[in-house]
């Protein structure tokens, strides 16, 4: 049932927000006792400000967002906060270590796990994709390199939704990856593989498959066993066909205009097959600044594989119209963000309701993990709270 948005709901509600001695990593990363990637000079920072963190995330829910979880860090402290209400019918907080659905973020899972099969030379990131997936790809498309796909310079198409699907089929169907590539394999390539950059699903839904097809095992057992267990993610996931988030969760929800009167409608459920090795994973901020201090430790991909993380390729960034957009920032599962003279790593990530980003800088001097509960359907908002925590946890103004 559909329910008015009530401006009436506007307390603060900041939830399990003290200070820790330190931030928490992994066992595995407590008995390697691995350093952070040596760089040619240490990122240097304001101190943590946690008033701003506080003022930013003040306010909610509003007309843009219901709620807010953070989790910032550097090497001596840690903060976990929340803002906001996890329902607007009961007007329950918000929960700092709720679940919620990480988005395109799950594709630095899935960047890790192809290159820890390179390490195990399992798979050659120079190869083309269709030497592993022979007849998957049409027979008129060029090769398409394994390092192609991470990097989002495979000029592949992305698939449209079918015109006899609409919205609320699409967020309860349970779509095969085959499905997924069919709708978009009736378009041509878009570019050369190689020659620009073009950040799509489908290049990690293609991943997705290669991760089954060389080891013999479906794709969220490989997401386990490789990182969930061995980092002990508790509170992370993977749902397959389950429409819902188990466990503690703020509800995300969307803004719909009915006559003078905007309503939010509770979007909190739905499949995630449609982007599947691309988006499909359920976390916590915990969890994934867990995740992040790990790999860019060197915990999680060996480190000539990890360079290719902290890579980005020559390439302008294509666009529909055939005007170039300025330069890649993407490398092979992350992307890199310039703010300030300062340099920053990570990924963002959407589905409906949920708006996330995590990213710290090279030498883990400064760590965001952060989700929003979005209210806008187009996107035009869903990001500019995200950007706001992450110049005040990285004390940028």
């Amino acid at each position: 049932m559909k329910k008015p948005f009530s401006r009436s709901i506007l307390a603060i509600m900041l939830a399990s927000a003290t200070l820790a001695s330190s931030i928490p990593v992994s066992a595995a990363s407590q008995e390697t006792g691995a350093k952070v990637a040596p760089t040619s000079k240490q990122t240097i920072l304001p101190p943590l400000d946690l008033g701003a963190m506080r003022d930013v995330m003040s306010g909610l829910p509003n007309s843009k967002a219901t709620a807010a979880l953070v989790y910032v860090g550097t090497p001596t402290d840690s903060w976990m906060g929340a803002s906001g209400v996890a329902d607007i019918a009961s007007n329950s907080p918000a929960r700092a270590d709720g679940r919620f659905r990480i988005g395109s973020i799950t594709k630095v899972f899935t960047a890790a796990i192809v290159l820890q099969l390179a390490a195990e030379q399992m798979v050659d990131l120079d190869q083309p994709i269709q030497h592993y997936l022979p007849d998957l790809l049409p027979a008129e498309f060029p090769p398409v390199l394994v390092g192609q796909l991470l990097n989002h310079t495979s000029g592949l198409p992305s698939p449209d939704r079918p015109d006899n699907v609409s919205e609320d089929e699409m967020r309860f169907k349970n779509w095969t990856p085959e499905e997924f590539l069919k709708l978009a394999f009736s378009q041509p390539m878009e570019f050369e593989p190689g020659a620009k950059q073009h950040y799509l699903n489908i290049n990690y839904v293609l991943a997705g498959l290669l991760i089954e097809k060389v080891t013999g095992n479906p794709y969220e057992v490989e997401v386990q066993s490789r990182i969930v267990q061995p980092l002990s993610l508790y509170n992370t996931y993977l749902p397959g066909s389950d429409i819902r988030i188990i466990g503690p969760h703020a509800k995300g929800y969307q803004a719909v205009q009915q006559g003078d009167k905007t309503e939010l409608v509770d979007v909190t459920e739905g499949s995630q097959s449609f982007t599947w090795a691309a988006g499909e994973i359920i976390s916590t901020t915990s969890d994934l600044d867990i995740f992040m201090t790990a790999l860019f430790n060197g915990q999680v991909v060996p480190e000539a594989e990890l360079e290719h993380m902290f890579t980005v390729p020559d390439a302008p960034v294509w666009n529909k119209d055939g005007k170039d957009t300025g330069q890649a920032t993407l490398s092979m599962g992350l992307m890199r963000t310039d703010i300030k003279g300062v340099t920053f790593w990570g990924k963002t990530g959407a589905r409906p309701g949920y708006a996330n980003g995590m990213f710290a800088t090279r030498d883990l001097q400064r760590k965001v993990v952060y989700s929003v509960n979005s209210t806008d359907a187009k996107g035009s908002d869903q990001n500019q709270l995200g950007l706001k925590i992450g110049m005040a946890a990285f004390g940028l103004k």
